[in-house]
């Protein structure tokens, strides 16, 4: 008995760290309060986007950051409504991390990869759609998501190729979509830091050897 107990209070455990956090809730209902209009630029995404000062990166006062920490394509679609709605002019797109990451274990990566990429992909399909029927001239800029150098146990060969290879699903999907662009800012930065692959682009983000997941100044400035 008391072994069931523990296994149940571990999946609970589990199962809060990757549901949606006051944090979100609370971002959510200030975003739903300030307007997107039509000559904004929205950058919309996880922590990744959260944690960038675009606006100021690209000296521009309509970059609307609508980042949200932790976020995920699903929820991410269950707020797009306040900001298709304000019919802006163009979108930027970073999410999959999260999708990738949620049962919290990347060893599992590979058995998970196909099932969570489709499901990526179909809700790519779903915002892009929503983002022209809001504005048919729109552009949508999506970006590939980069590799998780000291994440967790992502730096291993594994965790790189799954990231490789849902990145390249992405780049495959976008291929041929009128006012689609997607963007491989993963393969920048590593062409930037590193001949290697993933090994050398820590510097980027965070403090080499801390996080290895959020870029940090010199990473948003590159991905800028």
């Amino acid at each position: 008995m008391k072994k069931i107990v523990l296994l149940a209070a571990a999946l609970l455990a589990a199962a809060a760290s990757f549901a949606q956090s006051e944090y979100n809730y609370q971002k959510r209902s200030l975003f739903e309060q300030l307007p997107i209009r039509g000559n904004d630029i929205v950058f919309l995404g996880n922590s990744i986007t959260d944690g960038g000062e675009w606006a100021e990166l690209f000296n521009n006062r309509h970059v609307k950051n609508r980042g949200i920490s932790a976020d995920r394509s699903g929820w991410l679609l269950d707020r797009l409504d306040p900001i298709i709605n304000g019919h802006p002019k163009k979108l930027f797109l970073m999410i999959g991390t999260n999708d990738l990451l949620s049962d919290g274990n990347n060893a599992t990566l590979a058995d998970r990869l196909d099932s969570v990429s489709q499901n990526l992909l179909n809700d790519m399909d779903t915002i892009v759609e929503a983002m022209f029927q809001a504005n048919e001239h729109a552009n949508v800029i999506i970006l590939t998501i980069p590799c998780w150098t000291r994440h967790s146990n992502g730096n291993s060969d594994a965790t790189h190729q799954a990231v490789a290879d849902y990145n390249d699903r992405l780049k495959t999907w976008g291929n041929g979509r009128q006012n689609v662009t997607v963007i491989d800012i993963n393969a920048g930065l590593i062409d930037v830091t590193s001949s290697t692959p993933f090994y050398g682009v820590s510097s980027m983000f965070n403090n080499p050897g801390s996080d290895g997941l959020h870029p940090n100044a010199q990473g948003d400035l590159l991905m800028a």
